[in-house]
């Protein structure tokens, strides 16, 4: 595998609608992003992927697109777009681009004129099918709740979204909507972004049809074309969103020699706290066991056939120290202990906004409180199927996406220095004591934990290419790994508890060379080594 920027690389995760307001509105837009880069570039961060800010209604927050070439009148103008890209770059941050080209918004010039009749040009932009049995064609369900076939009662037939029935599904299989992609990504690689993040990328193969979705036959081989008529000409990095991967379908998208993608999201790790075979609400505790074999066959299950992504957040996920750390007696502790584990891991780190300063979840009481329109569709669907408001908040509080939505907490005043207006959605209450300023005046903050774990991966090989090796060997709560590299070997150890554990692990002796911990260490005995609460570390031995 020949080296590239995006392997040394961390990428930070900024939702615009939440990071900064620089006018008032409540919402935050490209000038607020523009502003805090200087914070970013301390951090020391390669790039910002950065969640959508084209033209769209907002049904989706932004998911639904109605035009790729123009940017979202809350976020600013094209100008300030090219502003973002040119005053990152001075700070040698890229920008890489969230593209959303399964589905676009119903307000999307294709499906104005596709939704006119059924000989109309862009009609098969789209998927249409006839009523079966003068119903949907067939049982395919929507990932928002409810049918994924919705009637349009003018020419009689239903077209298919997968998600929102404001986002219905491009129709790939028509070669003008792959062609129409192609030129709206070359438009934004002419104007020197970095790479691309792909949304549910894996569905654009569907067919409908045979009610296949994810993975279908044709995939790989419109990603292939993509990489010819597109990114394979930039030396830039492509990330795809793939729900379904597993170690050897994600080598068909990563694996260099076969022109498709840098590397893929996979989330088999994050699904670990839900009922197996139920919805992501049907939740179960978390077994650390798990976790480890998961991230341990992704550690070594794609060789140097492909490329791992390495993230716990993002703006579907809620916050990793309150789902499995402790967001309050051992805020801290927690919040660094998922940090040293995921990045001195193979793969390339993703951090999303806020989690470098242990941003947490934010309990709802009501409906009303709730923005997200995937936990809205839920509540009602589920109300209405006879459970009680009090088990589908609880499965929100814990799972839902405005947990990540909540404004970034800049500062201590009111509204955390995100804006001077009215916010779109609530700030955490806990922005007064955890925010951006509270962690840069402590040495010992979150903040600087995380940037010295970018600038460990920035100046040691052996986190980029250092072999990995699970230590099996111990209690089922730490969670214990080697990573070597040529003649160099470390030891990372995290527990996952909140009660002490002791360990002896004589073959590994005795280190005075701490790399990283989260509580006071200058050593470690493994001869007789006793971790305190959420305490992680790194060691050379």
């Amino acid at each position: 595998m020949k080296m590239k920027w995006w392997q040394t690389a961390v990428i930070y995760q900024v939702y615009p609608r939440s990071f900064q307001d620089s006018d008032g509105d409540g919402v935050g837009d490209l000038k607020g992003i523009i502003e805090r880069l200087g914070y970013l570039e301390q951090l020391g961060i390669t790039a910002i992927w950065l969640s959508p800010v084209y033209q769209s209604p907002n049904d989706d927050n932004g998911y639904d697109i109605s035009d790729y070439q123009a940017i979202m009148t809350e976020f600013g103008t094209m100008d300030d777009m090219d502003e973002l890209i040119k005053q990152a770059k001075v700070r040698n941050i890229k920008i890489i681009m969230d593209l959303v080209v399964n589905h676009t918004s119903d307000e999307h010039k294709w499906f104005i004129e596709s939704s006119k009749s059924k000989d109309n040009p862009y009609r098969d932009y789209y998927v249409w099918r006839d009523p079966v049995n003068g119903e949907a064609p067939n049982s395919l369900r929507s990932t928002f709740s409810g049918s994924a076939w919705q009637y349009d009662e003018a020419s009689g037939q239903y077209f298919l979204h997968l998600f929102s029935k404001r986002q219905p599904d491009l129709n790939w299989e028509n070669e003008k909507v792959r062609q129409e992609v192609w030129d709206m990504m070359n438009f934004w690689l002419d104007k020197g972004v970095g790479g691309f993040r792909m949304d549910v990328i894996d569905l654009v193969g569907k067919i409908p049809d045979e009610e296949i979705t994810g993975n279908g036959p044709k995939l790989h081989e419109y990603l292939q074309d993509m990489h010819r008529e597109t990114f394979g000409k930039h030396d830039v990095l492509t990330v795809g969103e793939t729900w379904g991967a597993t170690p050897e379908i994600a080598k068909l998208y990563s694996d260099p020699k076969r022109n498709e993608l840098s590397m893929v999201f996979q989330f088999e790790h994050v699904s670990l706290d839900q009922i197996e075979g139920r919805e992501k609400w049907d939740l179960k505790p978390l077994q650390v066991s798990e976790l480890k074999n998961i991230l341990g066959k992704w550690q070594t299950a794609l060789g140097n056939e492909g490329w791992n992504s390495l993230f716990w957040n993002n703006h579907d996920l809620p916050r990793i120290v309150s789902r499995w750390g402790n967001d309050s007696t051992y805020h801290a502790e927690s919040a660094k202990m998922f940090a040293i584990l995921l990045h001195l891991m193979k793969g390339t780190p993703y951090i999303y906004q806020g989690e470098e300063i242990g941003m947490t979840n934010y309990p709802v009481s009501d409906i009303s409180e709730i923005n997200d329109i995937e936990s809205v569709n839920m509540y009602h669907e589920r109300l209405a199927n006879g459970y009680t408001k009090e088990e589908i908040l609880a499965s929100i509080n814990v799972k839902g996406r405005d947990n990540a939505r909540t404004p970034m907490q800049w500062d201590d005043t009111e509204n955390s220095g995100f804006t001077t207006g009215i916010p779109w959605l609530h700030v955490n209450p806990n922005s007064r004591e955890i925010n951006v300023a509270a962690n840069l005046e402590n040495p010992n903050s979150i903040f600087f934990c995380y940037q010295k774990l970018i600038k460990l991966r920035k100046e040691n090989p052996i986190v980029v290419w250092g072999d990995y090796e699970l230590v099996t060997d111990v209690p089922e709560q730490v969670f214990m790994y080697l990573r070597r590299y040529e003649d160099q070997t470390w030891v990372v150890v995290a527990n996952f508890g909140e009660e002490k554990v002791s360990l002896e692990l004589p073959d590994f002796g005795q280190s005075d060379d701490v790399i990283i911990s989260n509580y006071e260490r200058s050593s470690v005995n493994f001869n007789q080594l006793a971790l305190n609460p959420y305490e992680a570390f790194a060691v050379k031995v």
